[in-house]
């Protein structure tokens, strides 16, 4: 694992970001832009799923959000690999990242799992409580927006 890490850092991209305070910046901001978007669409779904909002029709709100969310998280997991590279074996060693890493694969599960059973704007079964979904997911990428946070205290 210690060469791999090491060979990270040492890719073109990594060299690249650490030296380019723009790049880097930019790379830096675009992942703040997808978290925001993730957590964001998120939580007004999670919120509907939760119960809020009885006159809003669940699937017309999941056909606005999904979408975006879905960006949002790709953005993140992206832009997120790309910062990751500067510093892989330094990160790596962090425990509040390894945290952050198992609730976004929780999250990711979770959020599969929902859609495959319920549809992907959760119309499937349009009666069902899915406030157990809406506390989970909400729970999964709040936390993972504060361990996120957490790594530029912890390094």
């Amino acid at each position: 694992m210690d060469a791999i890490l090491a060979a990270l850092e040492q890719s073109a991209l990594a060299a690249h970001l650490r030296s380019a305070r723009w790049e880097y910046a930019s790379v830096n901001a675009a992942h703040i832009l997808g978290i925001a978007l993730l957590v964001g669409c998120t939580l007004p779904l999670d919120l509907k799923l939760l119960g809020l909002w009885p006159s809003v029709d669940r699937k017309m709100l999941s056909r606005v959000l999904v979408p975006v969310a879905a960006f949002g998280l790709l953005l993140a997991v992206i832009t997120g690999m790309m910062l990751f590279s500067v510093r892989a074996q330094e990160y790596a060693t962090l425990s509040v990242l390894r945290l952050k890493l198992s609730i976004i694969a929780f999250g990711f599960i979770m959020v599969i799992a929902t859609h495959l059973r319920y549809g992907i704007w959760l119309d499937r079964e349009p009666n069902v409580s899915l406030a157990h979904v809406g506390a989970m997911s909400l729970l999964a990428w709040i936390s993972t927006l504060f361990c996120g946070r957490l790594i530029a205290f912890v390094v």
